[in-house]
């Protein structure tokens, strides 16, 4: 421990007073910290580092997250699995657009496809205009520039692009004469009849990496010289001056701009590096055009390509005007893509962590009931279902005792077993404390009172005590018993009381010994539906 920089470690304090336990921000300024801070003392528990300070502070670090290495923002060759076309001999990345919206596990192969290769093919999107939009909106934003929201890749009768033409087009990033330069493109298939129009598309990662293995010092000019990339019509005109191959701090390539019909004119004040950027420039051309460097294919209507602006190089062949080639094409952003997979990968991760619970904790007896706990809170989300409830209903229903488990983090609180033994464990509470983690009020507020709502209906409802089976009447007692007329009438004014009386019926009903239900990997598109 002695090996950790006091101020790194102390920077990244997880505890509530240091940050914003609802998003994570510190609440300190990093000059706040005293000069002389030191670690007075330091001891490992129950999976964590804990730490006091020289100033008091006390501090708790999971080991996991200490042993962990930082990955990055994904966006250089590190991250990435650099390629040429044998390495998809066996086809390409894909998904049909329907299993796509679908299934969040398949959404989040898509998006890790363009995150480590670079690109990934959508089939089946509807062959209609403005779909590619829709494609865009569904992980990020679309990004408008002169070109619109949207263009159409189609031969126009006065085109301001190239692209624009039935010409062939040499792989190519789009825009880069743009600070920042678009860092997805789209391109949807509406036809595609006419002869020629196939695509093709070049790791620029691998190209610029062949480079340096083959002429470092070539590799360093393109890294170094600025190159004007410019583009001008009646109504734009726009430029930046970026190398053509762009690296981080540490050396490692991140972006590649590459646009022979863009770069403008390099300053002539040093004509021996006009000399040494033009050798690079045209051995570094050469290997982009390599032919196992491009990966050709043709898409047919209602493929929607999806790539990497700043890594891939896209091209195209000539085609002829014996029928119609129709893209519409937007630009996205990366980022927004990176954000829609992690929040993927974290809510796989919550369900992996509540689906662990049903199996391990959850295989355990139901406080007295003929039924496990999952087989419980199972019953209960299928009676929901059944009834044609709400998806958030279903979810309250299938989450209500998640409290009666072991707290997550080893905290001790009070198991399912100490409320049989006479001490009220409030699981209810709970429960919906560890589930606002991750689901809205919607789905917590009847967690947090489907016990209320039992003590309320058997306050109000003539007979329902009577129907309660001998654990539940014994928990009715320990938890507080029926409310009085003040309680109830209190309880029925709380914005969540009627979709807790809803799932209080349904627990109710979830305690018949080998019911068939639907196991828990039934609910997961539901719940990563409804999560935060």
């Amino acid at each position: 421990m002695t090996e950790l920089p006091p101020y790194w470690l102390r920077d990244n304090c997880p505890c509530a007073e240091c940050r914003d336990p609802r998003n994570g921000q510190k609440l300190f300024q990093i000059a706040d910290l005293p000069e002389d801070l030191a670690i007075t003392r330091g001891a490992e528990a129950d999976g964590h580092l804990e730490v006091l300070w020289s100033d008091g502070h006390r501090s708790r670090y999971p080991l996991e997250w200490l042993d962990g290495t930082d990955g990055g923002d994904g966006r250089t060759e590190r991250d990435k699995r650099l390629w040429t076309a044998a390495d998809f001999a066996d086809g390409i990345p894909e998904a049909p657009w329907e299993e796509y919206l679908a299934d969040p596990a398949r959404q989040a192969a898509v998006l890790a496809a363009v995150r480590r290769d670079g690109f990934a093919v959508l089939r089946g999107v509807p062959a209609e205009e403005r779909q590619v939009l829709r494609v865009a909106e569904s992980f990020g934003h679309v990004r408008v520039t002169n070109y619109g929201e949207l263009f159409d890749v189609r031969v126009q009768p006065d085109p301001n692009n190239l692209a624009f033409t039935s010409a062939a087009i040499t792989p190519h990033t789009d825009n880069p004469y743009r600070d920042p330069v678009p860092t997805l493109q789209l391109l949807h298939c509406l036809e595609n009849s006419a002869t020629g129009g196939d695509s093709a598309l070049v790791d620029g990662f691998r190209a610029a990496a062949a480079l340096r293995e083959e002429a470092p010092a070539e590799f360093e000019v393109l890294t170094r010289t600025p190159v004007p990339f410019v583009f001008r019509d009646r109504g734009t005109e726009l430029r930046a001056d970026r190398p053509l191959i762009d690296v981080d701090p540490l050396g490692r390539i991140r972006e590649v701009r590459f646009n022979n019909r863009s770069i403008g004119t390099l300053r002539r004040d040093d004509p021996s590096g006009l000399d040494a950027f033009y050798t690079a420039y045209r051995r570094f051309a050469a290997i982009t055009l390599r032919p196992e460097f491009q990966l050709a294919f043709r898409l047919g209507p209602g493929d929607c390509l999806v790539f990497d602006n700043t890594r891939l190089l896209h091209a195209r062949t000539a085609f002829r005007q014996d029928g119609h080639r129709h893209l519409q094409g937007c630009y996205a952003d990366l980022d927004g893509l990176h954000s829609t997979l992690a929040v993927l990968h974290r809510r796989a991760a919550a369900l992996d962590t509540i689906a662990a619970l049903f199996a391990g904790e959850g295989a355990g007896e139901y406080l007295g009931e003929e039924v496990t706990m999952a087989e419980h809170m199972l019953q209960a989300a299928a009676a929901a279902e059944a009834a044609g409830a709400p998806e958030h209903l279903v979810a309250a229903a299938l989450l209500h005792d998640l409290g009666h488990f072991f707290d997550a983090e080893g905290r001790g609180s009070l198991h399912g077993r100490d409320l049989m033994e006479g001490r009220d464990n409030r699981h209810s509470h709970t429960g919906a404390d560890r589930l606002a983690r991750w689901f809205g009020p919607e789905v917590t507020e009847p967690v947090r009172l489907h016990v209320a709502a039992k003590r309320y209906l058997c306050a109000v409802e003539p007979g329902y005590r009577e129907r309660l089976s001998a654990a539940s009447e014994y928990t009715l007692n320990v938890q507080g018993g029926p409310m009085d007329e003040r309680q109830a009438a209190a309880f029925a004014e709380l914005p969540g009381a009627r979709d807790a009386v809803a799932v209080r019926r349904w627990d109710e009903q979830a305690k018949v010994a080998g019911a068939p239900t639907p196991g828990f990997d039934h609910y997961r598109p539901l719940l990563a539906a409804l999560m935060r």
